[in-house]
């Protein structure tokens, strides 16, 4: 697969992660902790605004994987 290719499928990819990872973080947010502390909302909220790089290294580690040869 061209570079630019899978470049280009692991921002859309990479984005879309972004997007429904926050909106899942913000709904676990609202369900389980309206009633909590601002501590637990600032603990909780940085947990997961760390949490989404583990997929997206993923993503971008094969983003930058050199195309193989072809035979």
């Amino acid at each position: 697969m061209p570079v630019r290719l899978k470049k280009f499928i692991g921002t859309i990819i990479i984005i879309f992660l972004v997007t429904v990872y926050a909106l899942i973080a913000t709904t676990v947010a609202v369900a389980f902790f309206a009633e909590s502390s601002g501590w637990v909302h600032l603990a909780y909220f940085l947990l997961t605004g760390f949490l989404w790089v583990i997929p997206a290294m993923f993503v971008i580690k094969w983003m930058e994987t050199p195309p193989r040869e072809s035979r």
